[in-house]
């Protein structure tokens, strides 16, 4: 009988330890995505292949002092060593991994994907295929040629986990609560809106200004004037992967639709994804004679002018401004 107790008192240490003691059988952070329906066993392996626990049957054991627990699925990272408990009892509680994503107002498809490959969520060619693919807002505008303008600025949650695909829903999911908030009481076209939009949100970082901008630009649609605005110039060159940093000459005599110094009209979409307060401005612009506008010499917004003569002496007093601070 001595003997019987003293081996289950042994046994019983045994496994008070196997729960109890650190261990990390991993140098640098490791990560380990449980996917639904693993089950224990199944959770067991991947964190004894991972390093995490030492053997799969310690957490058995775990499971079997809290029978009732559910464990969730998600992706997990451990920095540090821990016990088997430490690990249950995490997994038990859901503390998912998840890091932020940030996605500044004015952000295009081609900055997004840089943005995810340089965070190693995944490669910027993954990415921009799924955007590139405009199923997920064609209720919403029929017109799309990708998801441009529809992946909203903001700040994601996500895990290493995530795929572009279920990335680009997300981000035009956030697109539809805002839109729908801001077009509440209009019946404006999507289509339309939202590559104003965009153009405003590429023109100025400025609240107080959007809406002026956005008066310009009605203006000279209204007038059958070109809108020579320089960020489509720009995107134009992105699509055609030639843009070196700059405007060219060439980018300006470029017969790209987007390019709107040659082409008249609104370009044929998104030049980028606009936040919620340029959204608002191309649905409801200031009532202003305005056609042009040009940077402050002293920098902080633009100068608006609702002549050609006009223009023109804020452009020269802008050059002359320049000129003096590179010297």
């Amino acid at each position: 009988m001595k003997l019987i107790i003293a081996v289950l008192c042994a046994l019983a240490g045994l496994a008070a330890w196997a729960l109890v003691t650190p261990y990390k059988g991993f140098e640098k952070e490791t990560y380990v995505d449980i996917a639904h329906g693993s089950g224990t066993g199944g959770m067991a392996r991947q964190l004894a292949e991972a390093g995490v626990i030492h053997y799969p049957w310690q957490f058995w054991l775990a499971r079997l002092t809290r029978p009732s627990a559910t464990l969730k699925a998600g992706e997990y990272r451990f920095e540090k060593a821990a016990s088997v408990r430490e690990v249950f009892d995490r997994i038990a509680r859901g503390d998912i991994y998840y890091f932020v994503f940030t996605v500044p107002e004015g952000s295009n498809i081609f900055d997004i994907a840089r943005s995810v490959e340089g965070q190693g969520v995944m490669s910027a060619e993954d990415f921009l295929a799924a955007a590139e693919k405009p199923a997920l807002i064609r209720d919403l505008d029929p017109k799309a040629r990708t998801l441009e303008g529809y992946l909203f600025p903001s700040t994601y949650r996500l895990s290493h986990r995530i795929t572009a695909a279920q990335l680009a829903k997300m981000m035009t999911e956030e697109f539809r609560k805002e839109w729908s908030k801001v077009s509440a009481g209009k019946e404006p076209e999507p289509h339309k809106s939202v590559t104003l939009a965009s153009l405003i949100e590429k023109e100025t970082a400025a609240a107080d200004e959007r809406p002026v901008i956005a008066s310009v630009f009605r203006n000279r649609l209204d007038k059958g004037m070109r809108l020579e605005c320089d960020p489509t110039t720009i995107y134009a060159a992105l699509l055609e992967k030639r843009y070196r940093g700059a405007i060219h000459r060439s980018d300006l005599a470029s017969a790209n639709p987007y390019n709107t110094y040659q082409n008249a009209g609104l370009p044929p979409g998104p030049i980028a994804n606009p936040g919620a307060q340029s959204l608002a401005a191309a649905l409801d612009p200031a009532d202003t004679p305005f056609l042009f506008f040009v940077a402050k010499p002293a920098g902080g917004g633009h100068q608006f002018s609702a002549t050609m003569a006009q223009h023109e002496k804020a452009v020269i007093a802008y050059r002359h401004a320049t000129q003096r601070k590179v010297r």
